[in-house]
């Protein structure tokens, strides 16, 4: 990306604090004035002392050195609130970045998180954004200062020698050369860093979450080995960062060099022939000493300035990725929920270039009935569920709820009215309690403890070292399955939604915790519209309806009786089950 497209994008979160930019830049021009009042004041000392030395006396002295003092006051006064108030800015200025960020991504469909490592989404939102409240303060404030000295200074040293600054001001364009040299360079190698470090995040977690994994097969060798790989191209875009940096602050130091040597080799050339006083010729090498600090400066932020580029590209790389599915403007409120599904003419595939999971679907499930979806893997069940949600849209056809087109509900109230319990289940990390009215955040304790006992989770809770405020470990991994699962029942029968989609809830546990777990869901699932996803076929039996669902569509559908009755492809599945 352009930088001037960069800068443009990154301008209006200086809105929310633009008085404090205008109070920092003016403090900016205060400790410019200061800097800049020195060399004229030892101009004129030395003036005096050359020409008219009993003129000088101990009172001008006093005078001069007294009003040099009440600068330096101002100046140390006007550094502080730069220093302090400036970076509080910039550090605002990258949590709202990191804010937005965060929401951006809270609504990016799951097609994105497949295909994005967390570890590189992760250094996105902390690691890239930290350069952001360097950028944020520096930026302007330098780009400001040295503008303002560029300026100040041309004006003054015209007053004191116009050729001598011009010869000087001629050869600036020398640096400017050498810094569009550098600085796509730069910005790539900064740009290759952060990539792989977030590589290396997204390494580190994959290692550590399967740990255990690890740990079984005694591969910590093999995860060193792998680890140490990422690393060394770490070091490797590092080295290359470093190169560009050095090569850049090496050429400007050279034309640094050579500057001096054009003022001193000049201007000596020019007080011979008396074109320049010696007066002048110091005030004017202190204010090239004054100009080449500035130029220093700037070439020290030139760094932090790609960085801050860098930062601000990936951060706009994920702003920019459009959220698929989102709330129309005349979106409506679900209320009053009954739960009356239907499925019309409904086709889906996950891209527009891909075979359809699903087609030609036509599904009515009443208020209040229980479905169960069965059939072989990819037949599309889980799919067909998750397009009631709107964890994807359907390419063709529509889904309702009550007569209405969830397209057509806003999301939070369709997501509200739908409760899920699925096979891998995710428990936050925190305690029991945080975990269960993560169902509805604005629960009482005793609804938490009511909504577990439905679960039939209280017990074991209570037998917990702190009951429900006991910590349940990283994705809970201080439960059993069954445990784990149980939580998340209660979860939802807090959250106490009228539609209910179970995805093969019980196929990863073992005969006891599955009794206990279906247990729990026949208790949720009474009065409430239910589609299973189940392998277990024993577990679905009491369905309403059962669905068979190939990669043709629906095949078979009817009651468990009807279906073994039937002799078809259910009757198969389920002799196929019983036998195992």
């Amino acid at each position: 990306m352009k930088t001037g497209y960069l800068i443009k994008r990154f301008i209006p979160y200086f809105k929310n604090y633009k008085w404090i930019l205008v109070l920092d830049l003016l403090c900016a021009s205060l400790t410019t004035v200061c800097e800049l009042v020195f060399p004229m004041l030892v101009r004129y000392i030395t003036d005096l002392g050359i020409n008219d030395i009993a003129s000088l006396t101990v009172g001008i002295i006093l005078k001069i050195g007294v009003f040099y003092l009440i600068l330096r006051v101002i100046d140390s006064a006007v550094n502080f609130y730069m220093a302090h108030t400036g970076h509080i800015m910039g550090s605002k200025i990258e949590t709202d970045m990191r804010r937005d960020l965060f929401s951006h991504l809270q609504t990016l469909p799951h097609a994105y998180f497949s295909d994005h490592k967390v570890g590189q989404i992760m250094s996105r939102i902390t690691s890239d954004l930290f350069d952001i409240t360097e950028f944020a303060h520096h930026c302007p404030e330098e780009i400001f200062i040295a503008g303002l000295k560029l300026i100040v200074s041309f004006i003054i040293l015209c007053g004191v020698n116009v050729p001598l600054t011009v010869i000087m001001f001629l050869s600036f364009p020398l640096v400017f050369v050498v810094v569009k040299f550098f600085n796509s360079r730069m910005r790539k190698a900064f740009k290759d860093q952060r990539v792989q470090l977030g590589e290396i995040n997204a390494q580190v977690e994959d290692s550590l979450l399967g740990i255990r994994v690890v740990k079984s097969f005694a591969n910590e060798e093999i995860e060193a080995t792998r680890f140490e790989g990422g690393n060394q191209k770490l070091l490797d875009t590092k080295k290359t960062s470093y190169f560009y940096m050095a090569g850049f602050q090496t050429s400007n130091r050279a034309f640094e060099g050579i500057m001096y040597l054009l003022i001193v080799v000049v201007g000596a050339l020019f007080m011979i022939n008396g074109k320049i006083t010696p007066a002048d010729m110091t005030a004017y090498l202190l204010y090239i000493s004054t100009l080449l600090a500035t130029l220093r400066t700037i070439i020290q932020f030139t760094e932090q300035f790609q960085r801050g580029m860098t930062g601000i590209e990936r951060f706009i790389e994920i702003l920019d990725t459009p959220s698929d599915i989102t709330d129309k403007p005349e979106a409506v409120e679900l209320s009053d929920v009954k739960g009356d599904i239907v499925f019309e003419d409904v086709a889906f595939s996950y891209e527009a270039d891909m075979p359809r999971v699903l087609s030609h679907i036509n599904l009515h499930i009443p208020q209040g009935k229980n479905v169960a979806l069965v059939g072989p893997s990819g037949g599309g069940k889980t799919t067909l569920c998750s397009l009631i949600p709107r964890v994807y849209d359907v390419s063709e056809g529509s889904v309702k709820i009550d007569g209405t087109d969830v397209r057509d509900i806003s999301l939070h109230s369709l997501r509200s009215a739908i409760g899920v319990v699925q096979q891998d289940v995710y428990l936050f990390s925190g305690t029991v309690y945080e975990n269960i009215v993560y169902g509805r955040p604005d629960a009482t304790r005793d609804e938490v403890i009511e909504a577990a006992k439905m679960a039939g989770a209280h017990e074991f809770i209570s037998a917990l070292e702190n009951g429900y405020d006991t910590y349940v470990g990283e994705r809970g991994t201080k439960l059993s399955g069954g445990q784990k699962q149980r939580i998340s029942i209660a979860r939802v029968f807090l959250k106490n939604p009228p539609i209910l989609i179970l995805d093969e809830p019980t196929s990863a546990l073992d005969n006891e915790s599955e009794q206990l777990v279906q247990a729990s869901l026949e208790k949720l699932a009474h009065g409430r519209t239910v589609l299973t996803i189940a392998h277990r076929l024993t577990t679905i039996r009491n369905a309403d309806t059962i669905l068979v669902l190939t990669e043709n569509g629906i095949e078979e559908q009817g009651s468990h009786k009807e279906l073994i009755e039937k002799g078809g492809l259910y009757h198969n599945l389920y002799q196929l089950y019983a036998t195992l």
